[in-house]
């Protein structure tokens, strides 16, 4: 037999025979899916930003060295990889700039329609420099030039609205690091109005909370951020273009649709060879506004699509909602004692809401963590309906983060608290000695 031998009495033994084993196909094949898994890994192990820069590890797998996203209104931190290290940040130095001219003509000591004469030291600018080529001795009303500087990222007017604001660029300067320090920028540092040098640094957590100070005092901004397109000169061969291609207005541009994002209006972006590219946006949608930044992406385009991985996790998973409502009781502090009041105490409630965002799906829950009256001197009638007698701090653990978040509300007076008659002063003050002087002689026994 071919395939067995009869060894012994009913017992055989089989060979099997078949065909010799690749041994090389198999540590071939081995290899191949080795590798392809090791690939995999690699993928997000070495993400990177310009120039090859590692990127930092995040659960949403952004390729950034640093990112935020916060909601507008409230401030709170949805996101954040990397928030807190100072890194160059380009032309979003320019922010600050921004701000500082906005408050410059609210404070009435600017208006859009002044007329600025370029100093040279504006003029003098690199050809390497983004720029609206201003000579010196051109004029040029502030809105222009604002709109070049925020639009057109064009340094020779920023620096040229720096000069008019401050005298020198060294003067401005001071402004910038003093206004930093006011807003709690603790990592900012400014060496440049316009952000060419590598020097001029803050943290991403930073840039987010200037620019919130952009939006809630100075909405006006959006304005301008949002314009796609802005003819400088008449005599211009063509309008600036906005460095922002991310701008919802762009999904009707044949060229920039692909990076358009719906609802984003602002707000700038950065690029140096230290920085990488940067991107610090805004978008609102029904009620909600949020801001974010990215810090050292590989390229123009990838600052957009970083970005809007934030804003798509962001619309996908968080919703707002209301957890205590405009003049709320709050238990415990219901009244608050006056001093020479018609009553002894008067009602109070919150004064305002207590709005945040949470996951979808989720029902918050806050706790009162303490509050905080008025002195007793302060606390004396009459005293007016709407009048602050105190403070009440509620916190929310925040899944999104982690982290414990408070937030103050007043406590106001909800009725006019009227004084009372010298009768009922008087009576109430013998009332009040004999009270006392009870109690001092029970403590005797």
């Amino acid at each position: 037999m071919r395939n067995g031998q009869t060894k012994g009495k009913g017992e055989t033994i089989v060979k099997v025979i078949g065909r010799p084993v690749r041994w090389l196909s198999v540590i071939a094949a081995s290899l191949a899916l080795w590798l392809a898994v090791l690939s995999l890994g690699a993928t997000s192990a070495l993400a990177v930003g310009f120039d090859n820069r590692p990127s930092t590890e995040n659960s949403l797998g952004l390729e950034v060295k640093s990112a935020i996203l916060i909601e507008a209104d409230s401030g709170q931190v949805l996101f954040e990889v990397n928030p807190d290290q100072a890194l160059p940040i380009a032309s979003m130095t320019k922010l600050m700039t921004e701000y500082l001219v906005l408050k410059e003509i609210k404070n009435g000591r600017l208006t859009w329609e002044e007329i600025v004469t370029v100093d040279p030291v504006a003029a003098d600018t690199d050809p390497s420099e983004s720029q609206i080529y201003l000579a010196a001795g051109d004029q040029h009303s502030v809105r222009d030039l604002y709109i070049a500087m925020a639009v057109g990222s064009a340094n020779d007017a920023t620096k040229a609205l720096a000069i008019r604001v401050a005298g020198s660029i060294d003067a401005f300067l001071e402004k910038m690091n003093a206004t930093a320090q006011e807003l709690g920028l603790t990592s900012a540092h400014f060496t440049s109005v316009t952000g060419f040098e590598d020097t001029t640094v803050m943290s991403a957590r930073d840039v987010v909370v200037l620019s919130r100070h952009i939006l809630l005092e100075h909405p006006e901004f959006l304005e301008i951020s949002s314009l796609q397109e802005y003819k400088f000169r008449e005599r211009d061969a063509a309008p600036m273009i906005n460095f922002n291609y991310m701008l919802g207005a762009n999904k009707n541009n044949q060229f920039l649709q692909h990076l358009a994002y719906e609802g984003v209006d602002g707000m700038k972006t950065g690029f140096i060879n230290a920085a990488g590219y940067n991107f610090t946006g805004t978008v609102k949608r029904g009620d909600i506004r949020y801001i974010s930044v990215v810090m050292d992406t590989k390229n123009k385009d990838a600052r957009f699509y970083e970005t809007a991985k934030l804003y798509d996790y962001a619309f996908a998973t968080f919703e707002k909602k209301t957890v205590l409502p405009p003049k709320s009781v709050v238990e415990t502090l219901e009244t608050v004692k006056i001093k020479k009041g018609k009553k002894k105490t008067v009602p109070v409630v919150t004064d305002k809401d207590i709005t945040f965002m949470v996951k979808k799906g989720v029902e918050p829950k806050i706790e009162m963590k303490g509050y905080e009256l008025l002195p007793e001197s302060e606390l004396v009638a009459p005293i007016a309906a709407g009048t602050k007698v105190g403070t009440v701090t509620y916190t929310y653990k925040d899944d999104a983060t982690g982290k414990d978040l408070d937030y103050t509300v007043n406590l106001v007076t909800t009725e006019e608290a009227e004084k009372a008659g010298w009768f009922s002063l008087f009576f109430r003050a013998i009332g009040d000695f004999f009270s006392n002087l009870w109690n001092s002689i029970m403590d005797l026994f």
